[in-house]
């Protein structure tokens, strides 16, 4: 059997967006205060699935996200949203990856992400140093991942 070009076109387009179809969809806000005190990512903690897409909305102001630095699977490049502005991440590899709001870093102002089952990563992301408060935090956010 022959496909003509443009029929094999349109059934990988079609292949295309049924996964797209089942990403799934995470909303973090970036807050001055929440239930895990101040200057915190709500949730902290997000597990998803490769391809899902992970919006971070500025819900107070003064806020960012950014990875940070030692802590994404492999193969994933460093990102950084901008002040005061929502941030679209589409997480691509599984592993875990930290982000963290550049202004209230020291302030533990820190969340995880877990893309997948098993992260090859972790133990590197857990050996990385951080300011007290957030290694506190992220210590927090370490036992949930499954």
């Amino acid at each position: 059997m022959q496909f003509g070009n443009g029929l094999l076109a349109a059934m990988a387009l079609n292949i295309g967006l049924a996964a797209t179809a089942f990403a799934a969809e995470h909303e973090v806000k970036m807050l001055n205060k929440g239930a895990a005190g101040t200057m915190v990512f709500e949730p902290s903690f997000v597990r998803a699935e490769p391809g899902d897409v992970i919006h971070f909305v500025p819900t107070d102001k003064s806020h960012d996200v950014q990875s940070i630095d030692k802590m994404l699977p492999e193969g994933v490049a460093p990102f950084k949203g901008e002040i005061n502005k929502p941030y679209d991440l589409t997480v691509t590899e599984p592993g875990v990856y930290g982000i963290k709001c550049s202004p209230h870093f020291s302030m533990g102002m820190v969340g995880l992400i877990q893309v997948g089952d098993a992260p090859a990563n972790l133990e590197a992301a857990k050996a990385v140093k951080l300011p007290k408060k957030a290694q506190g935090r992220m210590n927090t956010d370490f036992e949930q991942v499954k």
